[in-house]
């Protein structure tokens, strides 16, 4: 089963996302602010991080930044999950993350499909290893 860390501050999205996420088959933990998500990171060890960029206590590009400087998560390929504008995700993914998905497009209002199938296309990019490495 693959171990997913969601970052996101916001309630209602937190927990249709988690909702959604477990009854696809995922195990999800979430994070509500980037001190937390940096916690449940080296404690669980995912396979993958979906990051929201807004974040009480750390900002996501913040928290993007420790986790790729930490030994124990930087290999963890981490998801910004976002609002913010298409312009971000050069900078975003010069920084380390592995993919973007706009919060927009994924039209959450609607259910759980867009994610669900964005999701499982990321997956299939990840580097043969990442998995394997990550849940060592």
């Amino acid at each position: 089963m693959t171990k997913l860390l969601l970052v996101e501050d916001s309630k209602f999205l937190r927990l249709a996302t988690e909702r959604a996420l477990s009854r696809a088959g995922y195990d999800v933990t979430s994070a509500v602010d980037g001190d937390e998500a940096l916690r449940l990171a080296r404690e669980k060890l995912p396979d993958l991080i979906l990051l929201d960029m807004l974040l009480p206590k750390m900002s996501g590009p913040e928290v993007l930044g420790a986790l790729k400087k930490d030994a124990a998560t930087k290999g963890i390929p981490v998801v910004v999950l976002t609002g913010m504008s298409q312009k971000n995700a050069t900078k975003l993914q010069a920084d380390g993350a592995f993919a973007f998905l706009e919060k927009s497009g994924l039209e959450m209002d609607k259910g759980p499909g867009k994610l669900l199938s964005a999701l499982e296309e990321i997956l299939k990019r990840l580097p043969a290893g990442a998995k394997a490495a990550s849940t060592a």
